[in-house]
């Protein structure tokens, strides 16, 4: 059953935004009690978070409640695709019902296969005209929310982009558009990676990610790093024949 927000608690979630905004506290340390307020806000929610765009215009999951966020955030930025990409591109909320029946970011559903992850809520952080990230909300169980649980989300989103865009580094940050071109170039590297590997081992899609993503566990580099060295090798390969 969808999850439905009671009226007190989001009047107190919206009461502890606006306490945030009096007291003029640094963005990190507010972005990390906004993410507690709003995962304690929706009961059957596991984490939350607030993604934005730091100086130079690089996303960054800002505050988090917990480390699983944060890696569900990184295969978001690494493969150039997600919920909350898709919710900070297009300025409207994106709802999951279920991570492992979704297929409109198979790159990301697959890189996080194995966190426990089943339903999600991003809403965009609008300050007037501009987009300056997303707010999420995660759950381990499928089906917990829906349009109408979005909605209690989209209503904390206003004031605590008021508040995020108040504290915020006077440098503005850069247009979304402007980041995701360089997000799209490294996940068109990581597919060319992809599909190297298909070719080369007679792999699927799925069993060529799965292989990128624990190249990249074990070695502690990111997919785009794993991906340009594979792509390197074998360039350096062709160079070197008759």
């Amino acid at each position: 059953m969808p999850q439905q927000l009671p009226l007190d608690e989001l009047t107190l979630a919206l009461a502890r935004i606006r306490g945030l905004l009096l007291t003029e506290e640094k963005v990190d340390r507010a972005a990390q009690r906004l993410a507690e307020g709003i995962r304690d806000a929706f009961p059957a929610s596991s984490g939350a978070g607030a993604s934005l765009m730091d100086e130079h215009g690089k996303r960054t999951s800002t505050g988090a409640t917990d480390p699983v966020v944060l890696e569900a955030d990184a295969a978001q930025y690494e493969l150039g695709e997600g919920p909350c990409i898709t919710a900070w591109a297009t300025e409207r909320s994106v709802v999951i019902h279920d991570v492992a029946t979704d297929d409109r970011w198979p790159l990301w559903s697959q890189a996080v296969r194995e966190l426990s992850i089943r339903s999600v809520i991003s809403s965009p952080l609008m300050a007037g005209t501009r987009c300056l990230g997303a707010l999420k909300i995660y759950s381990t169980q499928p089906g917990v929310y829906d349009a109408a649980s979005a909605r209690p989300l989209e209503k904390l989103a206003v004031p605590a982009a008021t508040l995020l865009d108040n504290i915020q580094s006077s440098e503005a940050p850069q247009r979304f558009t402007e980041v995701l071109a360089s997000a799209l170039d490294s996940r068109d590297t990581i597919n060319r990676a992809q599909g190297f590997l298909m070719h080369l081992h007679g792999l699927d899609q799925a069993t060529a990610l799965q292989q990128l993503v624990e190249l990249s566990k074990s070695s502690r580099q990111s997919l785009f790093s794993i991906s340009t060295g594979i792509l390197a090798g074998t360039k350096r390969t062709s160079d070197d024949g008759p």
